[in-house]
């Protein structure tokens, strides 16, 4: 820990977690010391900068090469109709900018690619993966499997959303996964090996989406993320917490690590994201 310390604004504005046990100011410290990449600054990333810039959670990396389009606003709470045709990035840094003048954030208009990705996530402690395609997600899975990153993995489709956190830390044989995985903490692989092929999964702009859905979503991936960097209570590594907001029902099933997964197994394949073609079902590249 640095010897940062709360000023007096900051002991106001943080108050609520400041007199909490759980936080003090020793983790509303740690929180603003703390940083964090959101690949995705639409309907997932939205809620989830939101409240990590609430939050105090001190740097925040946004990355999306997209721009607003008025049919986003129904979801993508961070941007306004005077946003439509600015970069996403810029928007989402000038809402958080207006919300909390704590928070530094680094704006990365780009889609993340094998050529960037480790340029993007190495300077950040967490990656919260607000993506809305697989490639990226396999992507930022193989990466932050090979680099030991922690990983907030979200999903929605139409009513339905799921969550889930990949620790990535393969040095500690006390992980808190199901028992069953024998002490090694799951990937987003072993969970879906392979991608479906292209086209088979039709997208939001397609099937549409609850607008409130990605809001719920998004702020348990945040909540995830604020407890990881405060180490604090028990994440969703092991477990997939699945939502389905027609029934609202909350069910949570484990995932197990898979001894054969190509990137975090026993004889890996995957060795560097050069070794995947990131396109299709996401396969380890052909020599």
């Amino acid at each position: 820990m640095s010897d940062l310390r709360l000023d007096a604004t900051q002991l106001d504005r943080y108050s609520r977690h400041v007199i909490m046990d759980e936080i003090g100011p020793e983790g509303q410290q740690r929180l603003l010391e703390g940083s964090v990449l959101v690949v995705g600054a639409g309907g997932l990333g939205s809620p989830a900068i939101q409240y990590l810039a609430a939050a105090g959670v001190g740097r925040l990396g946004i990355v999306d090469d997209d721009v607003v389009e008025r049919s986003n606003l129904q979801r993508q709470i961070i941007h306004g109709d005077d946003d439509v045709g600015r970069p996403k990035v810029d928007s989402a840094a000038d809402y958080v900018a207006r919300l909390n003048p704590d928070i530094d954030v680094d704006t990365h208009e780009t889609r993340l690619t094998a050529v960037n990705v480790a340029e993007l996530v190495d300077d950040y402690d967490v990656v919260l993966d607000a993506s809305d395609n697989f490639a990226t997600r396999y992507l930022l899975n193989d990466h932050c499997v090979l680099t030991g990153t922690p990983l907030s993995h979200g999903a929605i489709y139409r009513f339905e959303g799921q969550v889930t956190t990949f620790t990535n830390d393969r040095d500690n044989d006390s992980s808190e996964a199901d028992s069953a995985s024998e002490g090694s903490p799951p990937c987003y692989r072993c969970l879906f090996p392979e991608a479906p092929e292209p086209g088979t999964v039709p997208d939001c702009a397609t099937t549409g989406v609850l607008g409130v859905l990605p809001g719920t979503v998004g702020c348990i991936q945040a909540t995830e993320v604020v407890k990881y960097l405060l180490e604090k209570g028990d994440l969703l590594e092991g477990r997939l917490l699945m939502y389905d907001a027609m029934d609202m029902t909350f069910e949570t099933v484990d995932i197990l690590s898979n001894p054969s997964c190509p990137v975090c197994g026993e004889d890996a394949e995957i060795e560097s994201v050069d070794d995947v073609s990131y396109e299709g079902s996401c396969e380890i590249s052909a020599d």
